[in-house]
């Protein structure tokens, strides 16, 4: 993954229907865990592998700075490690 850490913030808020007023209450009511049970990501965001900023003259430019970034690293890993296509059997006789 190429960019910047999200931003951590993963807890669902729910509605529980509207006041009398019209206004409404929302509350934080899910979120992840671990395989031990403990919350993950929220509040820290994933970290990327490669730390890509998409700086705003770049965005002005119509430039991607992350999507290049990831694009050029994933034709890295196809020069350094290209897929291996599977031979194509002869067709099968058929005039039996």
């Amino acid at each position: 993954m190429t960019g910047n850490r999200s931003w951590g913030g993963v807890i669902g808020i729910t509605s529980h229907g509207p006041l009398t007023d019209g206004g409404g209450i929302r509350a934080p009511q899910f979120a992840t865990k671990d395989l031990e049970g403990n919350w993950i990501i929220q509040g820290h965001g994933v970290d990327p592998d490669i730390v890509v900023e998409n700086d705003p003259e770049s965005l002005i430019a119509g430039r991607d700075p992350q999507l290049e970034r990831g694009i050029e690293e994933v034709l890295r890993r196809i020069r350094e490690d290209p897929p291996q296509r599977p031979t194509r059997p002869a067709d099968p006789v058929r005039t039996r």
